[in-house]
């Protein structure tokens, strides 16, 4: 009962990002792609991030901890 408890109540990451910003990717396979946040979910701590790769907008799914404010 304690390990369920203690799962409601784990910290989240605090939401720092919105939706129409640019961010930076500065870890993953998509290191240093600039794009524009689509979607955030806070609950899970990822967000869908925009990118242009050859020319053409590719969503990425990645975490808060790997993107930072450009």
């Amino acid at each position: 009962l304690q390990q369920i408890e203690g799962r409601a109540t784990r910290l989240r990451p605090k939401v720092e990002f919105e939706k129409g910003e640019v961010v930076r990717v500065v870890q993953g396979p998509f290191t240093n792609f600039t794009g524009v946040i689509d979607e955030v979910n806070a609950e899970r701590g990822k967000m869908k991030v925009m990118v242009s790769i050859f020319g053409r907008g590719t969503p990425l799914e990645v975490e808060f901890t790997q993107v930072e404010r450009v």
